[in-house]
């Protein structure tokens, strides 16, 4: 009886130790985070847009889940890419809240944490930008060390066994565009899907049929990094994230809170036979919600307290609800204001609903497009970047068919805005007026001050001017057709 009591135990004992070894030593996934440069939602044949081929999207929708409802923190670069490495909203950043702000090294990224954990992480191409990281306390780039020859180099020297953490920041689909690249990859500009704040006109189809054809090419790149997943043996241990840092950049789009400064596509595929994924999510997701999820892939037990929440029980099919509603900010972008030396931004909070937008304009006295210029300056509606589109909407701002969307993403606005979203998707008709709509407005407002608070927002109760008074790392003036970098 002793010696089979014994015998019994051993075999235990084994067994625990077999589970423990095979718990320290299995293998975490590799994390591929493809991130786009103002890539606006719906501009794919994965949300139905036809226009434009992106055969390597449809592949990886095939093995993966495809978000409709997930929205960047920020429609800005800087605060929305450093929002997603700390999983912080951005006004909890401290300076990184503005464009070329400072991303204190004291904040926790998923870089420092995944790299603690073992992981190797490296990012080609644009990283956390633009700014200066050097005067950030950072020895490299917060999206990690720079992998200079590319992603197929950096498998190629990765240690075996090693898990890896790699972000491909495309330029794709930033200004500037190639003139009439559009025609020549194919894209026909009359079959395009045209937004409703834009003038139906030749010049800004052609623009816009330019801006497809970069999405097409960040496709492309996409199959070159399956491929190399495939043939490295590595694609089957990968997750592949994709996704954008904000909206397109065209007036009432990029550096607004309205839908296509802020809804962005987002896909997260697995090449496994183990995993169930839900094909589709129709829920809110917030682009900060990224950093737990990353954390909780890699198994990271120690890890600081962060605004995001994991997609993991939606990805296992645990929940089909991630958010009911996003909460949106900006603060910002370029400077196109002298007041506070330049510093002067345009505040902006809203929530976003399935069927409500609403915005609070907390500065609504200065021009949400920047002024049209200043002395001494070459800026000229510097929150607009620069395209043939911001030219002809500039130059025909009188015409009856362009003033009033010239009016939608130039002109000054009012305090409040709502928008109903069934009627207007493209958020063109401002409702805060509307007496039928008053209950809904004051609820919508209520939700947002509460949030604001419970975040001890710095705007709340008409504060944050330290927010404008915060340098810049970098310097650079917007004008009518590009950029003028003065640190370069």
């Amino acid at each position: 009886m002793n010696y089979m009591f014994c015998l019994t135990g051993l075999f235990s004992m084994l067994a625990l130790s077999l589970f423990s070894f095979q718990k320290e030593t299995a293998v975490r996934p590799n994390i591929l985070f493809i991130l786009a440069d103002d890539w606006s939602y719906p501009y794919a044949s994965i949300y139905g847009d036809h226009t434009l081929k992106t055969p390597n999207l449809d592949k990886l929708a095939q093995h993966g889940t495809v978000f409709t409802n997930a929205y960047c923190a920020s429609p800005s670069c800087t605060p929305s890419r450093a929002a997603m490495l700390t999983g912080r909203y951005p006004h909890n950043l401290g300076e990184g809240v503005n464009l070329c702000g400072r991303l204190d090294y004291s904040i926790p990224t998923y870089v420092q944490l995944l790299e603690k954990e073992g992981y190797s992480v490296a990012f080609d191409r644009k990283g956390w930008a633009p700014g200066d990281f050097r005067k950030m306390g950072y020895k490299q780039n917060p999206a990690g060390d720079s992998a200079k020859a590319g992603f197929a180099p950096f498998i190629d020297q990765l240690p075996k066994g090693k898990p890896f953490f790699f972000w491909f920041g495309t330029n794709d689909p930033h200004r500037p565009f190639d003139l009439g690249n559009g025609k020549k990859a194919g894209i026909d500009p009359q079959k395009i899907h045209l937004p409703k704040f834009l003038p139906d006109v030749p010049e800004i189809r052609g623009d816009v049929a330019d801006y497809l054809s970069e999405v097409e090419r960040l496709d492309r790149e996409i199959g070159d990094l399956l491929k190399k997943l495939e043939t490295s043996g590595q694609l089957e241990n990968t997750i592949i994230v994709v996704a954008s840092d904000n909206g397109m950049p065209f007036p009432h789009a990029k550096a607004n809170l309205y839908d296509y400064g802020t809804r962005v596509p987002l896909l997260i595929s697995r090449f496994t036979k183990k995993t169930n994924q839900p094909k589709r999510n129709d829920s809110f997701v917030n682009l900060i919600d990224l950093m737990p999820t990353f954390l909780d892939w890699a198994e990271v037990k120690q890890r600081p307290a962060v605004d995001g929440i994991s997609l993991l029980p939606v990805l296992s099919g645990q929940k089909t609800v991630h958010r009911a509603e996003v909460f949106l900010e900006r603060e910002r972008h370029c400077l196109c204001r002298p007041e506070f030396d330049y510093g002067a931004g345009y505040p902006m909070r809203a929530i976003r609903t399935k069927d409500y937008l609403y915005i609070r304009n907390f500065r609504p006295d200065r021009m949400p497009a920047g002024d049209e210029t200043i002395p001494n300056t070459p800026s000229i509606f510097g929150d607009v970047d620069g395209g043939p589109t911001k030219i002809y909407m500039m130059d025909h701002r009188n015409d009856s068919a362009v003033k009033p969307l010239f009016a939608l993403g130039f002109a000054k606005r009012p305090a409040e805005e709502l928008y109903v979203l069934k009627d207007d998707p493209y958020n063109l008709h401002n409702k805060a007026k509307d007496a039928a709509l008053t209950q809904i407005k004051n609820g919508l407002r209520q939700r947002l001050t509460k949030w604001m608070q419970e975040e001890n927002d710095p705007r709340q109760r008409g504060g944050g001017d330290q927010i404008d008074k915060y340098e810049s790392t970098t310097h650079a003036w917007i004008t009518r057709d590009g950029i003028i970098f003065l640190d370069e």
